[in-house]
């Protein structure tokens, strides 16, 4: 059966447990990156792989023909909207693509100088239907951004104080994502997720600790601290930036949100962050 649903990013945190979903609901998928070859090794052969890239229009046919739904994210790298996405977006609608989940951030109405809210400007003005997932803070990038300090500092070094965070997992975007992608009546809708509990870093390590069987540490720099150990350690300045005001954000304490709407959309509570520390462990244990 040929696949009417994409997943653009499908090797990414969130992109490949969209594609995880959608393969254990049954569906036929179209699974879109940069390095065809790897998704076949992780998704096996009935995932149709293409390869895409936003910057490359060649790539645009294979990826959106017959497709009438597609996942789409924001590659970190691209912060030009107007130049970089929206030809693909435009190439996507004219393929007759008429539905797009899109992975957004939460509180984006208060931060709308970030790429994301651009993305969702264009998609609300663009006649197509839309499900924005407005994300919290992925427990994955405690296995990805801060692996190596975790494990072998064991320590979590970021900049936020004592504020709390919504912690999601990404397999909940990825189940809330396939949802939205195969059932009716989320067209144009904004949906704010979050994990169940709000948590300090301090409580983070006490869970990691326990978990693991060993003192991990939140030493809680201050942000001019933790920007020059970014830079120092080899990520670029406008990363580091980044970085750096996003946990700004939370240290003000707007990523200790807590809302309702992945039990709701999924009929379940959301994965705690001592499940996940449980399911990760081995991505933190000492060579």
């Amino acid at each position: 059966m040929k696949a009417e649903i994409l997943v653009i990013g499908a090797l990414g945190n969130v992109g490949c447990e969209v594609v995880k979903e959608l393969q254990a609901k049954g569906i036929s998928v179209r699974a879109a990156d940069l390095f065809p070859e790897k998704i076949n090794e992780r998704f096996g052969a009935g995932v149709e792989a293409v390869g895409f890239d936003f910057a490359k229009p060649e790539t645009y046919q294979a990826a959106f023909h017959g497709i009438k739904k597609m996942f789409l994210l924001r590659p970190p790298q691209i912060t030009d909207i107007q130049k970089m996405m929206v030809p693909a977006l435009e190439a996507a609608k004219a393929a007759g693509v008429i539905h797009i989940v899109f992975l957004s951030l939460i509180g984006i109405e208060s931060n709308t100088v970030v790429p994301h809210y651009k993305v969702e400007l264009w998609l609300r003005a663009s006649g197509l239907s839309y499900t924005f997932l407005r994300a919290s803070f992925f427990m994955q990038n405690l296995n990805t951004v801060h692996r190596a300090e975790i494990r072998d500092l064991d320590i979590i070094e970021v900049p936020v104080g004592s504020a709390k965070t919504s912690f999601l997992d990404t397999r909940d975007i990825g189940a809330v994502a396939a949802v939205a992608l195969t059932e009716t009546g989320h067209e144009n809708q904004a949906y704010d997720l979050t994990g169940s509990e709000a948590l300090d870093y301090y409580q983070v390590a006490e869970q990691f600790s326990e978990v693991l069987g060993r003192k991990i540490t939140y030493t809680n720099p201050s942000p001019i601290k933790f920007f020059i150990r970014l830079v120092q350690r080899g990520t670029k300045i406008i990363f580091a930036v980044i970085q750096t005001w996003l946990y700004n954000n939370t240290r003000k304490g707007m990523a200790d949100t807590v809302t309702g709407e992945v039990k709701r959309l999924l009929g379940r509570d959301p994965i705690k962050l001592k499940q996940y520390i449980e399911d990760y462990k081995l991505n933190w244990k000492k060579d």
